[in-house]
């Protein structure tokens, strides 16, 4: 079973590659049987994902705090 950090580099990875499979081939906004299609704002959509995917491996690095004393 694949730890979450590993899950997310996954989704974050398939996100990415959705992404420039739209970006390679951009198609125009357009309604289908009443339903518009943005893939502008699909894009967007698939950023966000990429974006919550970094915070969320960032929050898992270590962090380390140096502090000095003032006297």
């Amino acid at each position: 079973m694949a730890s979450d950090a590993e899950t997310l580099r996954q989704i974050r990875a398939q996100t990415l590659a959705l992404m420039e499979q739209i970006t390679r081939q951009p198609k125009p906004t357009y309604s289908l049987e009443g339903q518009q299609i943005a893939w502008s704002e699909y894009l967007a959509r698939l950023q966000a994902v990429v974006d919550w995917c970094d915070r969320k491996l960032a929050e898992r690095e270590p962090v380390e705090l140096r502090s000095q004393a003032v006297t």
